[in-house]
């Protein structure tokens, strides 16, 4: 007869989002393959003939102001509402608390590093590229033009590439950037391509972005996710700095060369489930025994176990064990049990 217990669809999912014992060795770096330099080079000659052709105030600037006089917002007023509330995927604040949190698992789930950084160096590089560019071209938006059929360039403006379109395709990306499976990788790269795409349409409906706006900032974040490979070397470095500080920070714990307080106060950063203990530095006393050593924290691992198999509780009665002296106290002030 077989005992084995059979787990339920909800325990499942929760012994999936346990902490795995190690680092998974299935995880693997996306290199810079051939197929991955072409379309870099290809995005890139995309990238600069839309600055050229904003530059030379060509057909795509015409464009930008036929779109603009269409007023897309004023034709259909009733996707205004929703749309506010879309255009919010491609802000940079809520966008990237929400990754960020999703990655700061899947980085202590795995026991790594690499997601965090990752999208750190992502970040960073959208920062650099698109904010030099918008600042150096300073150009105004259709709410802000000034003169009909003109680029807007140089007016003072920070619009070009469009911010919202290029935080979207980064930061959705990342997550197809660092999937674990092939599948995944498919269906994360359809989902950000989505959201990115309706990011960009949805500021030149609002009227806050030019059209030649969502074409740069497109092209501009593909360039970054196109690019990390080559800052994976990097990542990695930055990643084993960072657990070897980690370990430093440990062995100065165990030799008791952090005081008291800072040691309980960082003990629950560099340890991993098991007992610390501080050993007091001080010499001992003439004639005496150094004092034993204190311990500051514990928390010994125990595995995971299932709701079924758990103790169940009787909630009867109290926990807390009689109190002896005031037991002839109560006895004398006992109230009726059934109100008699």
């Amino acid at each position: 007869m077989r005992t084995d217990q059979i787990l339920t669809r909800l325990e499942r999912v929760f012994a999936r989002l346990d902490r795995e014992p190690e680092r998974p060795a299935h995880l693997q770096t996306p290199r810079m393959s051939r197929h991955r330099v072409v379309l870099l080079a290809s995005t890139l000659a995309f990238y600069i003939a839309i600055v050229v052709a904003v530059l030379t105030t060509s057909w795509l600037v015409r464009l930008d102001w036929q779109i603009m006089f269409f007023r897309p917002y004023e034709q259909w007023p009733q996707l205004h509402a929703f749309l506010d509330y879309l255009v919010v995927l491609g802000q940079r604040g809520p966008t990237a608390v929400m990754v960020a949190a999703w990655l700061g698992w899947r980085s202590w789930r795995q026991h790594t590093l690499r997601p965090l950084i990752t999208l750190g160096v992502a970040l960073l590089l959208l920062n650099i590229t698109v904010g030099s560019v918008k600042l150096g071209l300073g150009r105004l938006g259709p709410h802000y033009a000034t003169q009909i059929g003109s680029a807007e360039l140089f007016a003072g403006g920070d619009i070009f590439p469009s911010g919202h379109t290029a935080n979207a395709v980064v930061t959705w990306g990342i997550l197809a950037y660092l999937a674990s499976t092939v599948v995944t990788r498919r269906v994360l790269s359809l989902v950000s391509a989505i959201v990115s795409l309706s990011v960009g349409a949805t500021t030149v409906y609002l009227g806050t972005h030019w059209v030649s706006d969502v074409l740069l900032g497109w092209s501009a974040g593909l360039l970054v996710l196109l690019a990390l490979p080559w800052f994976e070397p990097l990542i990695a470095r930055t990643e084993a700095y960072v657990f070897e500080l980690r370990e430093r920070l440990r062995s100065r714990l165990e030799e008791g060369q952090v005081s008291e307080p800072v040691a309980a106060a960082l003990i629950p950063l560099v340890s991993a489930g098991g007992k610390w203990q501080l050993r007091r530095t001080a010499d001992a006393p003439a004639g005496g025994h150094a004092p034993a050593p204190r311990t500051v924290a514990h928390g010994a691992a125990r595995p995971h176990v299932i709701r079924s198999e758990r103790t169940p509780v009787t909630p009867v009665g109290s926990r807390r064990p009689a109190h002896t002296e005031r037991a002839g106290a109560r006895s004398t002030a006992a109230r009726p049990v059934a109100g008699g």
